[in-house]
């Protein structure tokens, strides 16, 4: 899997490729019926496959006040995309100049001259250029007279509704990562580097690996059932996990912290991607570090019978 910033050349092997043209940004039912049909052409008119994404997301440039709300990182995108088996990701920065290209400018001056490719497979609810001027018909259009072949692909209806990004994000908002699995068909991952805390889990007899969030979309504070992938191991690990401010301890501090079961070692400043499997509870403030100690027993124990079943 090649990665390539659109303010590059593109290599030459790659021009005459078939674009998979979205955000992707979670890569759920609906983005993974985009890409695969693009992996179809590909297979069938023997070219190379390209999936592109935009960072920041569109939304996030004209609206940077917004909550957080990615439901992926550029790095998760990249090998999710090399699994679909795409042979490249472009990543489009998007900033005012992109936002102020004309959507004819944007099929005819980047697609068609600067990348040169052959084909672009979008959703059929696909926007693009200044205003949002661009639709699929209008790449349709004016993609032909290029020979770029355009098509849209019609979105995924599962129980009753299109499989989108708000819904995901929407079900993590209210501890449902049930769903959210469903509609991404895997669990909700959050990378990061594993930072040094205050130890308190360890005093606790629950060590744990705490994460920061950064910019993905924040889940109902609670504790979870959790599944964790170590960088350079190719086993995951259960565990149960607690998101939120801890309300025991001041001051008040968001954080992922991971336990991670029949585990022992230092994962201090090492990559580990945490799957959110099922929400056991809302976050609580107890009587005292006893009744926390029990709890945090009762918690595990149920997250074993979740995830190590006899």
């Amino acid at each position: 899997m090649e990665r390539l910033n659109s303010d590059q050349p593109l290599p030459a092997h790659l021009r005459g490729s078939i674009l998979a043209l979205g955000n992707f940004d979670g890569f759920h039912l609906g983005h993974q019926a985009v890409v695969n049909r693009a992996i179809q052409r590909g297979f069938h008119e023997r070219r190379r496959v390209i999936v592109a994404t935009f960072d920041p997301h569109p939304v996030r440039f004209f609206k940077p006040d917004l909550p957080h709300f990615y439901l992926t990182t550029l790095d998760q995108r990249e090998r999710l995309f090399a699994h679909a088996g795409a042979d490249a990701m472009l990543v489009f920065h998007f900033d005012a100049e992109l936002a102020s290209t004309a959507a004819e400018d944007f099929i005819s001056g980047i697609l068609a001259e600067r990348f040169g490719v052959a084909g672009v497979v979008t959703g059929s609810d696909f926007t693009f250029g200044r205003g949002r001027g661009g639709n699929v018909e209008l790449l349709r259009e004016l993609g032909a007279n290029h020979d770029i072949q355009a098509e849209t692909v019609a979105p995924v209806v599962l129980d009753g509704a299109s499989v989108s990004s708000s819904r995901i994000r929407q079900a993590l908002a209210i501890g449902d990562p049930a769903t959210a699995t469903h509609l991404l068909t895997r669990p909700f991952a959050i990378e990061g580097i594993v930072e040094h805390g205050d130890a308190r889990g360890r005093t606790l007899g629950c060590p744990t690996a705490n994460l920061r969030l950064g910019n993905y979309q924040r889940p109902q504070y609670g504790i979870y059932a959790v599944r964790v992938r170590i960088e350079g191991n190719e086993q995951d690990r259960a565990g149960v996990a607690s998101f939120g401010i801890r309300p025991m301890f001041e001051p008040p501090e968001e954080l992922l912290e991971a336990h991670l079961f029949d585990f022992e070692g230092d994962l201090y400043g090492r990559m580990i991607e945490v799957d959110l499997i099922a929400y056991l509870r809302p976050e609580a403030k107890f009587d005292g570090v006893d009744a926390l100690i029990e709890q945090i027993r009762r918690d595990e124990a149920q997250a074993r019978r979740l995830l190590l079943p006899a």
